[in-house]
């Protein structure tokens, strides 16, 4: 996907960006040029004619699509290093491909994902880092996100929503440039629970803390019926949706945006994008894998960038 993207890169619009990681790796998927550099300001100069890349570790045996331990250091070591020089502001911004969470954990990765590592390196508290999927139709935050189904009521509290709710309006106006955010709630229950017909959790939670979020200055409406937020006449009412669980916020975004969906993380203070899809061992070297995602990544971080460094400027 990083190769087909820097072949692109023109038509795509794409900004000058870098591989930290394996060459190794990019060699046995791909034929195009490749060159290594021992420091970010290398990139820009190079980028025009071969494919950049910070080399991390040795040259190994790679293999499409079957993940080894050595290729998991590589990956946790390429997102230690990538990330910090995204702190460091030697880059302008950081872009994470997908990993294997399983084979992470081998070699002691002890987070939930690249957004938790993230935002633990930025000094960030965990809650306080939120997973936005942006498309160019559609934005959603889970409100809950890699548990359980039946775990989600018990953690759906008022202040988990209110803070997932001024965290999106943050991101939007720093991140998207959108001054006076419109945000949507999603009910939790079928029809948002009828009045408490068919759950109360609506009357109960959500809607208590959506007035006061709104008697405190926030345009949020609902809690919707998730049936009908997501259609095209719904979608034009809000800038994001917020969504009370995982599969309630991802069904739809990868509908709508399978080949451009990106997961871009709030309350950092980096910008931090990445491709909304797995890592797809199964079609790995076969030349499938669509690169639209990352290219839709790698210029939202971009854009992103522009905006905050704007929304920083004039604040």
């Amino acid at each position: 996907m990083i190769a087909k993207a820097w072949d692109l890169r023109d038509e795509a619009d794409l900004p000058s960006f870098f591989v930290v990681g394996d060459m190794g790796a990019i060699r046995a998927v791909w034929e195009g040029p490749v060159a290594r550099i021992g420091d970010p300001a290398e990139a820009a100069g190079l980028f025009g004619h071969a494919l950049p890349c910070l080399q991390i570790t040795e040259d190994s045996e790679t293999i499409p699509g079957q993940p080894t331990i050595d290729g998991a250091r590589c990956a946790f070591q390429a997102l230690e290093i990538a990330t910090g020089l995204a702190r460091a502001e030697s880059a302008s911004a950081l872009v994470t491909a997908p990993v294997s969470k399983a084979q992470l954990a081998q070699v002691g990765f002890t987070h939930p994902g690249q957004t938790e590592f993230v935002a633990e390196r930025c000094g960030v508290a965990r809650d306080n880092a939120v997973m936005m999927l942006a498309g160019p139709g559609l934005r959603v935050v889970p409100i809950t996100v890699h548990i359980p189904l039946g775990a989600v009521i018990p953690a759906l509290t008022p202040a988990l929503i209110r803070a997932r709710a001024l965290a999106t309006a943050r991101g939007l106006r720093r991140l998207f440039g959108i001054a006076q955010p419109r945000l949507a709630m999603a009910g939790l229950n079928p029809h948002a629970g009828e009045s408490g017909l068919l759950g109360d959790e609506e009357v109960r939670i959500i809607g208590p803390v959506l007035e006061f979020l709104r008697q405190e200055g926030l345009d949020i409406s609902g809690p919707h019926p998730a049936d009908a937020l997501f259609s095209a006449r719904s979608r034009a009412n809000y800038d994001a949706a917020l969504c009370c669980y995982h599969d309630q916020a991802l069904i739809p975004i990868k509908t709508l945006h399978f080949d451009d969906g990106v997961n871009i993380t709030l309350g950092l203070p980096i910008v931090r994008t990445s491709p909304d899809h797995g890592t797809a061992f199964e079609i790995a070297g076969r030349g499938r894998a669509h690169p639209g995602a990352m290219i839709a990544a790698l210029r939202m971080a971009r854009d992103a960038e522009l905006s905050r460094r704007a929304f920083t400027e004039s604040a």
